[in-house]
């Protein structure tokens, strides 16, 4: 039966037209959280390399991204459990014995180059010592996501999200030629060339990761705990139409915001990077500084404030789907809704997984070949997930009345061969 359930009586009360915000949760926090620093370094390489040919890969992956993170949220609301608990309770537990150990690892060098990122765009906006920056951001971090009420937090989070209008005031104070922009986005010059397809690769990589699926499930399963009212809809199918309808909405439109800044992001870096002839950018705060001479103090300060912002953005998510992924394999007490005595273990692994990304930045590891290694990991593991995912939202034994649609199906299974073939050329395109 089709998950739309159009049929279904509407019991629910809603107000007629409900406040933006009050629409936009996990959708808009998982979207946002997507532009992270390393996500920054990777749509400002793309844009200082090839310029404005890359910008169609953000509008192909936007319909792909909203299918897979409509799915998984639409899991977490059904079942009132994210998808390790889904996974472990429908699949056998070597599965997730494999999984959940190469998410966090991946998780945790991401956060380490998102904590650098942000030290190090902090440095160049006040100077001082970056690795004392690098203490700060992670322990205010850690602080934040477990001392601060989950409603309250919630909200901090989505005010976060504004901070990526930054990479939209930069676009608008330089000169941005628009008619080659669109037509570089109607009819692209695609190059089958190693270094333009290694490009593409990490565009795709980055933009559909497996801890966004893990995040936005699990934050879908917290509103069941949380809000007032609300229950997992097998429970409770009088309030699928409304819930389901605030999903797709949430989800699209948050969806679409993280690319259309991504590709902001792009612009900016092809507008006056690629146009002055500097090609060569490995990371966010590079991407800033470069941006100096060329565009202006304005344009830096902005570009640099809002890697800050996002970075704050992203940590918790990028720890807390770490954290939920490994309790509910393990069977913990998960969820940041809960006092910090009550599920101790869950905010552990938050602690722990920041701060050992903090640590990475005091070692002798280099951050730019980790955080490739990071998109390998994602690169193996975000195919099997999404591979499972799909089995898991089409099955009636797991999603009752709600298994999803046959356009979520074909969306779906798109987007898990884009990211297989993705995967495949990151080893063919790299030499793994």
């Amino acid at each position: 039966m089709s998950s739309d359930i159009a049929d279904l009586p509407e019991i629910v009360k809603q107000p007629p037209r409900p406040k933006l915000l009050q629409i936009m949760g996990p959708g808009l926090i998982t979207g946002a959280s997507d532009d992270d620093p390393s996500g920054i370094a990777t749509y400002s390489q793309a844009g200082a390399q090839f310029g404005f040919d890359l910008g169609w890969t953000l509008l192909l992956s936007w319909p792909l991204m909203c299918a897979i993170q409509e799915i998984s949220a639409r899991i977490g609301r059904v079942t009132g459990r994210g998808l390790a608990g889904n996974l472990k309770q429908h699949y056998p537990r070597a599965i997730l014995a494999v999984i959940v150990p190469l998410l966090v690892i991946a998780n945790v060098i991401n956060i380490g180059a998102d904590l650098g990122a942000m030290a190090a765009a902090l440095q160049l906006l006040i100077g001082g010592p970056a690795f004392a920056y690098v203490a700060l951001f992670a322990v205010l971090s850690v602080l934040l996501e477990i001392f601060l009420r989950y409603s309250r937090y919630v909200s901090v989070l989505k005010w976060l999200t504004l901070s990526l209008f930054a990479y939209v005031a930069v676009v608008l104070v330089v000169h941005t030629p628009w008619p080659t922009v669109a037509h570089h986005l109607i009819l692209p010059h695609i190059s089958f060339t190693a270094s333009y397809l290694t490009v593409v690769v990490a565009i795709l990589g980055t933009t559909i990761s497996p801890y966004l699926f893990f995040w936005q499930a699990e934050e879908e399963a917290e509103e069941t705990r949380e809000r007032d009212g609300a229950k997992p809809l097998e429970r409770a199918p009088e309030q699928a139409p409304a819930e389901i309808q605030r999903i797709r909405i949430d989800t699209y439109i948050g969806m679409g915001f993280s690319n259309l800044v991504a590709l902001f992001i792009l612009l900016a870096t092809a507008t006056t990077l690629h146009a002055r002839g500097v090609t060569d950018i490995q990371t966010s705060a590079q991407a800033a500084q470069a941006l100096l001479p060329v565009a202006g103090h304005f344009a830096f300060l902005i570009f640099a404030l809002g890697i800050i912002g996002t970075g704050m953005l992203a940590l918790p998510v990028l720890a807390g789907s770490s954290a939920f992924a490994t309790g509910e394999a393990l069977g913990w007490h998960v969820g940041l809704s809960r006092k910090p005595h009550r599920a101790k273990a869950f905010y552990a692994v938050i602690a722990v997984a920041t701060l050992i990304g903090a640590a990475l930045n005091f070692s002798p590891i280099d951050p730019i070949k980790a955080l490739f290694w990071s998109a390998v990991v994602n690169g193996v593991v975000a195919v099997p997930v999404m591979v499972m995912v799909m089995r898991l939202a089409s099955r009636s034994d797991a999603m009752g009345a709600f298994t999803i649609s046959r356009g979520l199906q074909v969306t779906g299974w798109l987007a898990t061969i884009v990211m297989a073939a993705a995967a495949i050329g990151m080893f063919a395109t790299a030499g793994v």
